[in-house]
């Protein structure tokens, strides 16, 4: 991705409307927030415009953009997690199949472009 992804806005947002239950207001600001985010996250600018036509898809989005940011995240965490663990101990394959693995599930294509950077990274190992 050429621009910095700052998902703090998109996080306080769904901490705001999802956990705290205020309600969602489609401001200028905040449709512009869901449709640059449900981009970052791997959706269709199709998509994400028909969610913003009303209160309950656009609802819909943000649920769904928070969920693969979160899931996306959890997910990479845990396989860079067993990924060194397997290079330490010198399973290489084992630390790439964590990355494949990644990249068979991923949505999100910022955390697909770290796995394939480590994936990368490890098929320049020895």
């Amino acid at each position: 991705m050429a621009e910095e992804l700052d998902w703090d806005p998109i996080r306080a947002l769904a901490r705001r409307v999802l956990r705290n239950g205020e309600p969602l207001m489609l401001t200028i600001e905040v449709r512009e927030l869901l449709a640059r985010t449900a981009r970052e996250v791997g959706l269709s600018q199709a998509d994400a415009t028909s969610a913003l036509a009303s209160d309950t898809s656009a609802l819909e989005l943000l649920r769904e953009c928070s969920r693969r940011i979160s899931e996306g995240s959890s997910r990479m965490v845990n396989a860079l997690h067993r990924m060194y663990q397997h290079k330490r101990a010198g399973d290489l394959d084992s630390a790439r199949q964590e990355m494949r693995d990644v990249l068979a599930a991923e949505e999100v294509p910022h955390y697909r472009a770290v796995a394939q950077g480590q994936l990368n990274l490890l098929d320049d190992e020895p």
